[in-house]
């Protein structure tokens, strides 16, 4: 316990930067700040989100963490954690290919379901997000640096959604004008109309009228329902906070992944 009241010189508050590979998965607790320099953590801040700055809180490369206490004990906290804004600019190439490799490779394994004729796969679409989620969460026990810039983040999504789509787009193209016109194709996007809604409507009202969620953050949760990162940064620009980042995290993964699933299904059910 630091007495404040008996502290002579005066106190500074400072965020500082989690930049030394060493760090990475260590808890916030085994660092023993408050015994050994005699300064307090309040808070740190992850990608843009304050958490709560608790004993067993792993910290991760990239992390910015509150620090209060005397200068100089601060400044030996910085010299522990890095505090190096370079080292933040080169992104981490091996963390990536490696996520990516698995994934892929993941998402071409056949996984086989009780009554289903064929097995499905997670494709390259949900091996590598489950692979990144597996990565982030016990990434750093394999000594695997999770932090990416986010200039890099962005490069990789953007260039990941125009892939996707263009091979959607190519896929489908070539018989859509025919099957809409001709075939069954406006019966079908009604019922994609209905099965996209309903949920959402019926979800969004238990959740604000009866599980009283933020309004903010469940526009960012029915975004992340229907995965549509348009739709999250309309919200962000709306609210002006982190609450709709929040509700999108929380479902998007699970939501992502069912829907590579549940396509599948529903097509092998009909076969």
């Amino acid at each position: 316990h630091v007495d404040w009241e008996k502290q002579d010189t005066p106190m500074v508050s400072r965020r500082i930067l989690v930049t030394k590979s060493e760090i990475n998965g260590k808890k916030l607790g085994s660092l023993h700040f408050r015994s050994m320099y005699g300064v307090n953590v309040t808070r740190i801040n992850r990608s843009g989100m304050d958490l709560f700055a608790d004993p067993n809180l792993v910290l991760q490369v990239g992390d910015r963490v509150m620090v209060v206490g005397q200068q100089d004990a601060v400044e030996r906290v910085a010299g522990v954690l890095g505090n190096q804004l370079k080292r933040l600019d080169t992104p981490n190439i091996v963390t990536i290919f490696v996520g990516i490799f698995l994934g892929i490779l993941l998402g071409s394994l056949p996984i086989a379901f009780p009554g289903m004729p064929t097995p499905v796969k997670l494709g390259l679409a949900g091996g590598p997000l489950v692979v990144a989620i597996l990565i982030g969460r016990f990434g750093h026990k394999m000594h695997l640096v999770t932090y990416t810039t986010m200039s890099a983040n962005l490069m990789l999504r953007e260039i990941g959604i125009v892939l996707f789509l263009a091979s959607v787009g190519i896929e489908a193209g070539e018989h859509f004008v025919q099957t809409v016109v001709e075939g069954s194709g406006l019966l079908y996007v009604g019922y994609g109309f209905l099965i996209t809604v309903i949920p959402l409507l019926i979800i969004g009202m238990i959740a604000r009228f009866y599980c009283k969620v933020n309004y903010f953050t469940l526009m960012g949760l029915i975004a992340g329902s229907n995965t549509d990162p348009p739709a999250l940064a309309y919200a962000n620009q709306t609210s002006g906070n982190d609450a709709p980042a929040v509700g999108y995290s929380t479902v998007y993964p699970l939501t992502m992944f069912l829907r590579i699933l549940a396509g599948q299904m529903i097509l092998l059910t009909m076969m």
